[in-house]
């Protein structure tokens, strides 16, 4: 999931372009640092792309390719194979990757794929698959330390996450030094959560639910009714999030996989009535990965372009999912890291590939006047592609692509919440005050649209991975040691004994 692609349609007023006018300034100036550009030939692309995939590479390097290695041993956890129902934790392994799916599965996987497509051509997916190949590595290395690291107070409840590794990663340097980057990386979570994850989510809601009943001839139309529309979402919103993750895993374990299901059905479904085209496809997308006609950069290009789709898809090394598979039940924290690994996966090499296929596929006229472009929406070339299986099909696609943005919002709620809770306390009633601040800026979307303000939220979460992954870095051999005893009690026989438990030394608590 990303927010760099606001909808065109998006509901505007004069108050949107006073405040956007104003913000403008600070969005540029904060983006332009983070994603400060780095210049090879005719190509520029953001310094964080290239962090976040050299990270990625030397993870797996370090741990020996352990998401082909430990693939299986991620199916053997997720089916529950080596757990108890006594462990410690709030929720299942599978509702833990489906809370994290859904923060990651969404308007990104749809609207990103087709620009990423539309710039580089066929063969930005094959670089977008082997990034996200790569990111599974980065994901299983801060899942894991999300949950060594967490602790669970005398109600059962979850703190864990980069707000419990950060300040151990980073106690080499000092305690000031620890508390003022977990802090930053707090803040940056916050504003990320009730802007880009909240307010962003719902104005996607809205925009999609008013297109599929009528755009601007609908019923949805007025001004009065995206304030209505906001007030029933935001309610609906609080409904799920004031249970606290266990009610947001309880929705998203059957939500995400119905959505995700429906979503990629549809896609087969493209794909079987264009049947005789995808031997070209395929062929297209290896030809265009490495002899792209057309793409600035050449082949640099179409692989920039494809790895930046897929560090913006999956936000592998953000830090993010950690928070939610923290709360995981389960006594040896490696396990999460072994699910962990699957997110990348369904999110990137299945999800956004089955975008990237459909519209290749489809070759519709939206999508081959806008090669090399990126000029059109990517959603618009995803409903085209739909379109070929029956005129009225793109509004499924607008009603799932609603749902995924729902989803995502509860889910970036919760990382939210727990940013809130670092920085404000746990209390019941900061927990509150925040739940009901994101309802706010929930009904805020759906009448407004504050581009710049999203923009500088979007800056604030690629800020998270300058932060987290310097953490991963000085925390990856704690991981090794435990990636290595889990592997040989796996293979002994004897994950499930009391003893085998992976518990923190005392020399490793801060």
């Amino acid at each position: 999931m990303n927010t760099l692609l606001w909808a065109a349609d998006a509901p505007k007023s004069p108050v949107d372009d006073a405040i956007n006018s104003w913000f403008d300034p600070i969005a540029t100036f904060f983006g332009g640092i983070i994603f400060f550009p780095i210049t090879l030939g005719p190509i520029s692309f953001p310094f964080v792309v290239l962090w976040l995939i050299a990270a990625a590479l030397i993870f797996t390097i370090y741990f020996g390719f352990i998401q082909a290695r430990g693939f299986k041993v991620s199916l053997e956890v997720i089916r529950g194979k080596h757990s108890s129902k006594n462990d410690p934790g709030e929720i299942t392994h599978f509702q833990a990757l489906a809370s994290a799916l859904s923060g990651t599965v969404g308007l990104g996987n749809i609207a990103g794929v087709g620009v990423a497509i539309a710039l580089g051509g066929p063969g930005a997916t094959f670089w977008m698959i082997i990034a996200g190949l790569l990111g599974m590595c980065t994901k299983f290395v801060e899942c894991t330390l999300g949950v060594k690291y967490r602790e669970i107070d005398e109600n059962g409840v979850v703190y864990g996450g980069p707000f419990k590794y950060l300040p151990i990663a980073f106690r080499k340097f000092s305690k000031p030094i620890a508390g003022l980057l977990t802090g930053i990386f707090a803040v940056s979570i916050l504003i990320f959560g009730v802007v880009g994850g909240g307010m962003f989510q719902a104005n996607q809601t809205f925009v999609q639910v008013r297109t599929a009943t009528g755009g601007a001839d609908g019923f949805l139309a007025g001004p009065a009714a995206s304030l209505i529309f906001g007030i029933i979402f935001a309610g609906l919103v609080g409904l799920v999030i004031l249970g606290g993750i266990r009610s947001i895993a309880h929705v998203t374990d059957k939500l995400v996989p119905a959505m995700g299901i429906f979503y990629v059905l549809s896609c087969l479904l493209v794909l079987a009535i264009n049947f005789g085209q995808i031997p070209t496809a395929i062929g297209q997308i290896f030809d265009g990965a490495f002899a792209p006609q057309g793409v600035a950069g050449g082949i640099v290009g179409v692989m920039i372009i494809g790895f930046q789709r897929s560090a913006f898809s999956n936000e592998a090394g953000i830090g993010s999912a950690a928070i939610a598979h923290s709360a995981v039940k389960t006594r040896r924290p490696i396990s999460e890291g072994f699910v962990a690994l699957l997110e990348p996966f369904v999110d990137t090499v299945i999800v956004c590939t089955m975008t990237a296929l459909t519209i290749i596929v489809a070759n519709q006229p939206s999508y081959t006047n806008d090669l090399g472009e990126g000029e059109i929406g990517g959603v618009a070339l995803a409903s085209d592609a739909f379109s070929t299986v029956a005129g009225w099909y793109p509004v499924l696609l607008a009603i799932a692509v609603a749902l995924f943005a729902f989803s995502t919002l509860i889910t970036w709620a919760y990382y939210g919440e727990r940013a809130w809770a670092y920085l404000f306390g746990k209390s019941k009633g900061a927990a509150t005050v925040f739940r009901v601040l994101v309802c706010v800026f929930v009904v805020i979307g759906c009448i407004a649209s504050f581009s710049k303000i999203v923009e500088f939220a979007d800056a604030a979460l690629f800020l998270c991975a300058f932060i987290n992954i310097l953490g991963l870095y000085m925390l990856m051999p704690v991981v090794k040691k435990e990636m290595k005893k889990y592997l040989a009690d796996r293979k002994a026989g004897t994950l499930m004994d009391p003893d085998t438990k992976d518990a923190v030394p005392v020399e490793e608590m801060v």
